[in-house]
């Protein structure tokens, strides 16, 4: 008999926002498929045993997506429970689409649990709301790491910039220069603020702001690292007005800047 796959957003990391279906349905399966985005207390949880990382591997290098897909595939034709763990949704920039097509075109019955998005979330518990009715009525979220096999990228940055509005850019810190480049070029002011939140909900979360026109300079003197959340838009400036008051660290604390 098939067994069943469940595609599980994890949330942004902190094990508090995990939602009550995903920790039964982790805690439930014979198997786990995680990346390394799930945060590091959810990893912990799960008994070793039935964890495989299919995210980041020794060396430096990432498990291939066709690697993952045929994983999922043979665990459940073994007839085994997994839960493909994904950190935040498995569908906002998680491949999940990609492994339900596979799942679905190998006839093995899956079923989607969402997760709270790191893309609203991430800059949330960071004081910055990605929409406010003083600054801003619209969001965008992009990547900032596509496929690497595209002859160019399908961002168009130029129509970002002129578009207004809040962008929120995922796994994009390493690539900071290249995407603030073209939103200058494009003619994007400035001056416009931008807010890094590395490892949000994490143990160790960081904040550090500045604006486009200094955001890399931001980066390279506070040391911000991957996995991070870019915010560009006037919204990223709220966080100087409720920082003070601000308690939304990993457990209820204030997070270190």
């Amino acid at each position: 008999m098939t067994g069943m796959v469940y595609l599980v957003g994890s949330g942004p990391g902190d094990p508090e926002l995990l939602t009550v279906k995903a920790r039964r349905l982790i805690d439930e399966a014979d198997v786990v498929l995680h990346d390394k985005l799930p945060g590091p207390e959810i990893l912990a949880s799960i008994p070793e045993a039935k964890r495989e990382d299919v995210g980041k591997r020794a060396g430096g290098e990432w498990t291939p997506q066709e690697y993952t897909n045929h994983r999922l595939v043979e665990l459940a034709e073994d007839g085994k429970t997994v839960v493909r763990l994904k950190g935040g949704d498995p569908f906002v920039f998680g491949r999940g689409g990609e492994e339900a097509e596979h799942l679905a075109a190998n006839d093995v019955p899956f079923e989607y649990v969402p997760g709270v998005t790191s893309a609203v979330a991430g800059p949330g518990v960071a004081g910055v709301p990605v929409t406010h009715r003083d600054h801003t009525s619209s969001v965008t979220f992009v990547t900032g790491h596509e496929d690497p096999t595209k002859e160019e990228s399908a961002v168009d940055w130029h129509a970002l910039a002129e578009g207004g509005g809040t962008l929120v850019v995922l796994m994009g810190v390493g690539k900071l220069p290249a995407y603030t480049g073209e939103l200058l070029e494009a003619g994007m002011d400035p001056a416009t603020p931008v807010a890094l939140v590395e490892r949000a909900t994490w143990p160790g979360q960081r904040v550090a702001t500045g604006t486009l026109g200094d955001a890399v300079e931001v980066r390279d003197r506070e040391g911000v690292e991957p996995p991070a959340i870019t915010v560009i838009g006037d919204v990223a400036a709220t966080r100087g007005r409720v920082a003070a008051f601000l308690r939304n660290g990993p457990g209820g604390q204030e997070e270190s800047e």
